[in-house]
């Protein structure tokens, strides 16, 4: 067989950034943990500054200072020795509550990764694998991943693009927000409209203890409620707004949610659906939003919703098609999407 030796070289290259990226990952989660990227932005340092300002080892400090400005996280100054982070890596890495925090994202994906025995199985007997069997860094890093992009857009842009919601919310509406996992969307709209009152659900109980934990530490309990309850079961409406975040396509029966959502809403509701960023064809996702999703949806997604009963598994990246379809066969008459983001697209059906 001939070889094309410029395009085994690319591919080559390919596979040394991979491998590359997926080892710092870890050096990542490091140095979000031990605080090294937050020393980094009050200005540059030597490795030996660093560790003395972090109370770490220098020889440590010095390798992962090394790796990080290989990948172009930290810059390097070489007449001086020393390392910096400029204002834009400083404003990805340091900032948890900010609207970019990349260092949650790497933790989910290490914490996902930890299952790759299981989805090896999975792959071979196609079961599925749940949600609530996965690393605790899954859920925290997946609210660390999420939840910044939802404070940066959710009430200043997501709500107010919807047809009278924000006005209701004011006033005072009921809210449910199903698949809730720690409560970070559910915190970040109670927060914001005092008058109304909203009630989290999710079927893990271990995030729902989280969520109450968070409401109750943010004095918050008065106007929050949370509980253990899957999509397709959530109760107490009417509601004048249901919403859905990032978690409609790791449903097994997605249309059973649908379905009880518009059962659960008021006769002028709205269900706001928030959903990965995607195309209509597997072609236009070829991209790297595309990889990092359909690569997460292999991990976590796919095989959550083949664990339950329902018989779908949408993935990650399904596009705007099938949740158009699932809210119309659910009985909404109307559905338009309303904004998106890099990474998330956001939908508003109604009855």
């Amino acid at each position: 067989m001939a070889l094309d030796e410029d395009r085994l070289m690319a591919f080559l290259n390919t596979f040394a950034g991979d491998l590359g990226a997926t080892m710092a990952a870890g050096s990542v989660v490091v140095g979000d943990k031990l605080g090294l990227y937050k020393a980094l932005a009050g200005g540059a340092h030597s490795p030996h500054e660093l560790a003395a300002a972090t109370g770490t080892w220098p020889r440590y400090v010095e390798e992962w200072l090394r790796g990080q400005a290989a990948g172009g996280y930290v810059e390097y100054d070489a007449p001086t020795g020393t390392y910096r982070l400029s204002e834009e890596q400083a404003f990805a890495l340091t900032d948890p509550d900010g609207p970019v925090f990349v260092p949650g994202a790497f933790q989910l994906a290490l914490g996902a990764l930890k299952a790759e025995p299981e989805i090896t199985e999975a792959f071979l007997s196609g079961d599925g694998v749940g949600w609530h069997r996965h690393d605790g860094d899954v859920f925290t890093g997946c609210e660390r991943f999420f939840r910044p992009g939802y404070g940066a857009n959710l009430v200043s842009a997501w709500l107010p693009a919807l047809d009278g919601v924000e006005n209701k919310l004011r006033r005072g509406a009921r809210v449910a927000d199903v698949g809730c996992g720690h409560g970070a969307s559910t915190i970040l709209m109670a927060q914001a409209f005092p008058a109304s009152t909203f009630a989290g659900s999710d079927y893990h109980d271990a995030s729902i203890d989280q969520a109450c934990k968070r409401a109750e530490d943010l004095g918050l309990g008065a106007s929050v409620s949370f509980t253990v309850a899957p999509a397709q079961s959530f109760d107490d409406g009417p509601y004048d707004l249901v919403t859905t975040f990032d978690a409609l396509h790791d449903m097994g029966d997605p249309l059973g949610a649908a379905i009880n959502v518009r059962a659960q809403l008021a006769g002028d509701g709205t269900w706001l659906i928030v959903e990965p960023a995607a195309g209509a064809s597997v072609a236009d996702n070829l991209n790297p939003v595309g990889r990092v999703y359909y690569s997460f949806s292999t991990f976590l997604c796919v095989p959550s919703a083949l664990s339950q009963e329902g018989g779908y598994s949408l993935g990650a990246q399904a596009g705007e098609e099938p949740i158009r379809r699932l809210a119309a066969d659910a009985g909404f008459t109307r559905f338009r999407r309303v904004a998106e983001t890099p990474f998330n697209i956001v939908y508003e059906a109604r009855p």
